[in-house]
């Protein structure tokens, strides 16, 4: 069964857990930690000019944000 996540810009990634409430805590070079109310810490190497593979978007917001596969397929979309 094909992967039904879209691949990202990282801008465009950033924007979507800009929209499930993360904000920039700190930054190193490319690599932000994101923090966000009731949801576990994150660090994100932002590269623009690079896309997330659909692999790499499902593990972010399934595995380490926490959502469930329909929730984050109703973000990506």
């Amino acid at each position: 069964m094909p992967n039904p996540f879209p691949s990202l810009k990282a801008k465009a990634m950033l924007a979507v857990l800009r929209d499930l409430g993360y904000e920039i805590s700190r930054q190193s070079g490319s690599h932000r930690r994101l923090i966000a109310e009731g949801r576990p810490p994150l660090t994100f190497a932002f590269h623009d000019s690079e896309s997330l593979s659909p692999g790499v978007v499902r593990d972010i917001l399934v595995k380490q944000v926490g959502l469930s596969i329909g929730d984050a397929l109703k973000v990506v979309r």
